[in-house]
């Protein structure tokens, strides 16, 4: 249950779910030099020929097996495809149904889809336009652009770079994130200066992928060009490129609404609400493939659409080189497209997510060539992440085959160093400021180091990696590889294919099996102690014996067993809270919530009363008379009592904060 909801937290709150698995991202840099990997070789005569020709019809023969199938396996109600070529729509079709109910099939020219995180490409579009115009720095402090003021980690500015490279160094953030009634949902503006994210990092220390970040340069877009976001993107962007069927904005306009898509979480379960997003620069375009298309067209022919150019050459060029070198293998982000090599070729592009729909949008710029997915169901048991990823290689292995490679021999000390980096890592996205962060806390990687020297992730099950140079570790079936370097002081993983994130050493305190087996015995004792209350009541009136216990020690123990009743209760009422997410109703985490919160961070005192009362017990145990038994349960007891406080404390429960 623990790994489908982080699974689905990760959709949710970055709109990406599978960022690791599906996009391509930015390469943190390491701490010191490595060895770099070997550069792929060129692709083999033989290997091009045995390609088919990417032509329409072959397209849809291979489709028109692969997409039914699919669907109908993995429960996924509708997608859509198009592939674009030479400036050209090559192919595009709907499969499915955009509404299962009343069998309405899926239209590709017609039928909106929700593209979540691939929306961003419109806000980094818009913000390599005031670049270019000269009304943007693309290095300056975002302050200088800002009605309201982010005070920077370290003293060092955040900039438009850091936001596009994903830099900002911003903590996550689940309230007001998605809503389904109008009522509670809330603009940009609002949602920036009411959920203010802090920040985990100092700016372009370590990538932490931010929904925050990039509506903070949605904004900046609607400030400097005094238009509201979603006018300035239909004037700029979608009306040059003619995509007459894409919107931002929220609930949809009347004329968008009958021809929006219904989103499943399986194609056999009933439609959820249109979902409203929390921070619309960063996920909340509703389009067409059709449209889709031409947004594709437009970034492979350096800013064109036909007669017209929404970016400068040299500019669509820019947006699209890393701002940072890469290092050799690694992907990396190219001023708000995730940039990377896939079967020797490069490919740029964008995946996004909300709770039910799912898109891949990726370019390959050297052969011209764009390739879009949309689904408008998560799937059964999630099938429609694999599928999208699925889907995409299988094309780039059809009609761009990769060139042979050979992962080098593992380097003397490669056992060793594998059993060095053994332990836990938590993900540099993650939220530690607000009681969300229990989650983060008692889930994380772990790293595994094998009898033949190589590692594995569990987060990237079937994987094994060799250590081919210090600190560098390769997939011994591929070409991923893992980088050993510093961050913040603690050691860190750096995976070439999610470089968004970076795994940091857990420290003992914040180790998910320590805190797991403290949750598990303090929640056994204390149940234990509240049964054992009145089945021992029932036991003495039941045989006539007397309590044993007098004065100071019997209530002592008498308030011990409130105690353990109080810390249950309490434990409780913070589940009520956190079920939603177990379901991925995230909607309720509003304004709504907040005096239930704030009513647990005042109940806060309850494991701080009851922790001090199971020590007293403990303490007078210890006089005169009373048994080792007695001793022992006290301390067993007082020891439940203090691993909630400590559970609540390193889990935020008692922080008071409403900004989760």
């Amino acid at each position: 249950m623990m790994r489908r909801w982080l699974a689905g937290l990760a959709c949710v709150i970055a709109a990406t779910a599978a960022v690791a698995q599906n996009e391509l991202a930015v390469t943190p840099q390491p701490a010191a030099p490595v060895a770099p990997a070997a550069a792929s070789a060129p692709a083999q005569p033989d290997a091009a020929a045995a390609a088919p020709a990417l032509t329409a019809g072959d397209v849809g023969t291979w489709l028109d097996g692969f997409m039914p199938t699919t669907l109908e396996g993995g429960e996924i109600a509708g997608a859509q495809v198009v592939v674009v070529k030479d400036g050209q729509v090559l192919f595009k079709k709907g499969y499915g149904y955009a509404d299962v109910a009343a069998r309405k099939p899926m239209d590709v020219d017609r039928t909106l889809m929700r593209i979540g995180s691939t929306s961003k490409l419109f806000t980094w579009t818009a913000v390599m336009q005031l670049v270019q115009a000269g009304k943007l720095d693309l290095n300056a402090d975002v302050n200088r652009y800002l009605d309201f003021r982010i005070e920077p980690k370290g003293g060092r500015a955040i900039t438009l770079n850091d936001l596009m490279r994903h830099r900002g160094g911003f903590e996550e953030g689940l309230k007001d994130l998605m809503a389904t009634d109008p009522a509670k949902w809330k603009d940009t503006e609002r949602y920036l200066k009411e959920n203010l994210r802090p920040q985990l990092f100092v700016a372009d220390q370590a990538p932490a992928y931010s929904n925050y970040g990039t509506a903070l340069a949605g904004y900046i877009v609607q400030r400097v060009s005094g238009q509201p976001y979603d006018v300035y993107i239909e004037q700029h962007i979608l009306a040059p490129l003619r995509m007459e069927r894409t919107t931002f904005r929220q609930p949809l306009p009347p004329a968008f609404a009958p021809l929006m898509s219904k989103g499943y979480a399986q194609s056999d379960m009933p439609p959820v609400p249109f979902e409203l997003v929390g921070t619309p620069p960063a996920g909340a375009a509703s389009t067409t493939g059709a449209d889709m298309a031409n947004f594709m067209i437009a970034h492979l022919q350096d800013g064109r659409f036909g007669d017209t150019q929404i970016l400068r050459p040299e500019t669509a060029r820019l947006m699209q080189t890393p701002a940072v070198p890469p290092q050799p293998g690694f992907d990396t982000l190219a001023h708000g497209f995730f940039w990377g090599h896939r079967n020797g070729r490069l490919v740029i592009g964008h995946g996004g997510d909300t709770i039910v729909f799912h898109t891949d949008f990726n370019l390959l710029p050297q052969e011209g060539v764009g390739f879009y997915a949309s689904f408008n169901s998560r799937g059964e048991n999630d099938a429609t992440y694999g599928a999208r990823e699925r889907l995409f290689q299988l094309f780039l292995d059809r009609y761009f085959p990769a060139p042979p490679t050979q992962t080098p021999p593992a380097i003397a000390s490669a056992a060793a160093d594998a059993a060095a980096l053994a332990g836990y890592y938590e993900g540099s996205r993650r939220v530690e400021s607000g009681f969300i962060g229990i989650f983060y806390l008692l889930q994380q990687t772990q790293l595994i180091p094998n009898e033949d020297g190589t590692i594995s992730l569990t987060t990237l099950p079937g994987k094994q990696f060799r250590e081919i140079a210090k600190g560098l570790w390769r997939d011994v079936d591929g070409t991923r590889m893992l980088q050993v370097s510093e961050v913040n002081g603690r050691r860190a993983i750096l995976d070439s294919r999610n470089p968004v994130e970076v795994l940091q050493a857990t420290p003992l305190s914040r180790n998910p099996t320590f805190n797991m087996v403290i949750a598990a015995f303090s929640v056994l004792v204390l149940l234990a102690t509240v049964i054992a209350w009145p089945a021992t009541a029932w036991i003495r009136r039941r045989y006539g014996a007397p309590n044993p216990l007098t004065g100071r020690a019997k209530l002592a123990h008498r308030l011990v067993q409130l105690a353990a009743l109080a810390d249950l209760v309490y434990l409780f009422g913070w589940y009520r809270v956190l079920a939603p997410i177990l379901k991925l109703q995230v909607e309720v985490y509003n304004n709504d919530m907040d005096a239930t919160i704030r009513a647990l961070q005042i109940a806060g005192i309850v494991p701080v009363v009851a922790a001090a009362l199971g020590v007293w017990n403990a303490v007078l145990t210890w006089r005169p008379g009373r048994s080792w038994g007695e001793r022992l349960r006290a301390i067993l007891i007082a020891a439940a009592l203090i691993g909630v406080l400590w559970l609540a404390w390193v889990g935020k429960l008692m922080s008071y904060n409403l900004n989760y």
